[in-house]
């Protein structure tokens, strides 16, 4: 079987370092705005750059975690560069001087657009700023952990619900509430989310590993007990997407792709707390078993969400991981067998050979979305990055 062919990891681990340089090299050297400054805001499926478009907060701060992680890894000077871009975008563009926080996007010169505080933008902020700090020296992360502070600081003022727990969904740009709470056109507007709460606790997840802070500890804490006690059901192990303010469930689809990536992420968060590691261990396999539900075995993928099949790049990426993770908390064979075809099928409808990166899907009808971004406001490096570098890690323990 799999696991006693030390070819395959090898080989999967070869594959994966290669990608890993490829996505990284498309980015450093085709998303850079010579004309602008900081990063392109769109570049289209046919490698076509749109100058005039937005710039979005999430596709920053996904660079600057990307290339930090990188630069943690691979040492080459290029990529701290292309962080230190980053963080130069973000510091002196999207953060606001007058009501702290960042702004949800900029004009294409890097003036302020949309003014909101979209709380899973803030977070993600907060998730590169932690990496970041990880590759400084001591002289400069003086600057950056103040700022990481401040975020974090942020978030627990204007989104942390005293009264029913949790965060809540967005802010006007003052702190005040919204109406429209949406994330995109196509979520609900519920008050708090599945999707803002995994990418906080990912967030204070990678700050606490830099910042040990006993409040940092506490709330870090509280996200685990939200997800193992009421985001999670209890009993199909999918993750309920949309909740009131009471965290009553909203219906919504089953999106395979988030349940396999909080199946990971969850275990994680739990292991740098060392807090309910057991019970999370125990999810970990559990949510990855309900996301199986979703795995096409006749494309060897892993479906976006049960009324959608469609598979989108960053699903097979988080799909490769959960799984990986899954075999080796359970030694079974089938949850390795879905990260090695989650992989292959990757390689071969996802990867834009000639243009490079991924492409951003395959439709229902087994077509390459050519509609979508190669580039964009939610096109970004970090699922595919951190899937080669999550794979990598793993596998190398057992070459």
């Amino acid at each position: 079987m799999f696991s006693n062919d030390k070819a395959i990891f090898h080989r999967f681990h070869a594959e994966l370092q290669s990608e890993l340089t490829e996505i990284l090299h498309f980015w450093s050297t085709q998303t850079i705005d010579h004309r602008q400054g900081g990063f392109i805001g769109k570049m289209d499926n046919q490698g076509l750059v749109d100058y005039t478009a937005p710039k979005g907060l999430v596709l920053n701060a996904r660079i600057l975690w990307t290339f930090s992680a990188a630069y943690a890894n691979l040492h080459d000077p290029m990529y701290l560069a292309v962080a230190q871009r980053a963080f130069g975008v973000l510091s002196t563009h999207f953060y606001d001087d007058d009501f702290g926080g960042y702004y949800w996007s900029v004009t294409a010169t890097g003036a302020a657009l949309n003014t909101r505080k979209q709380i899973y933008g803030q977070a993600f902020v907060l998730y590169a700023l932690a990496e970041y700090l990880r590759v400084l020296d001591e002289e400069q992360q003086a600057a950056v952990l103040q700022r990481a502070r401040a975020i974090f600081d942020w978030i627990e003022k204007h989104s942390f619900d005293p009264q029913f727990n949790g965060y809540w969904e967005a802010v006007a740009r003052n702190g005040t509430a919204l109406e429209d709470l949406r994330l995109s056109d196509r979520d609900s507007n519920a008050p708090k989310t599945m999707n803002t709460h995994l990418h906080i606790l990912e967030a204070y997840a990678n700050f606490y590993r830099s910042w040990p802070d006993s409040q940092l500890h506490e709330r870090l804490k509280n996200l685990i007990d939200l997800f193992l006690d009421k985001i999670i059901d209890t009993e199909t192990k999918h993750l309920i997407c949309f909740f009131d303010a009471q965290w009553n469930s909203v219906p919504a689809p089953v999106s395979y792709g988030h349940d396999i990536e909080t199946a990971w992420l969850l275990l994680e968060a739990a292991e740098i707390a060392q807090y309910r590691v057991e019970d999370a261990r125990e999810m970990a396999v559990a949510v990855a078993g309900a996301a199986a539900e979703g795995f096409d075995a006749q494309s060897g993928a892993l479906l976006y969400e049960d009324h959608l099949p469609e598979k989108h790049w960053w699903v097979e990426a988080e799909a490769m991981v959960g799984f990986l993770n899954a075999w080796e908390l359970t030694q079974e064979e089938h949850f390795l067998g879905k990260s090695l075809s989650c992989w292959a099928y990757i390689q071969i409808h996802l990867k834009d050979k000639l243009g490079g990166e991924w492409y951003w899907g395959i439709d229902a009808q087994g077509n390459v979305m050519a509609t979508e971004d190669k580039v964009g406001f939610w096109k970004c490096p970090y699922h595919n990055t951190r899937a080669c570098l999550e794979g990598m890690r793993r596998i190398s323990k057992y070459l």
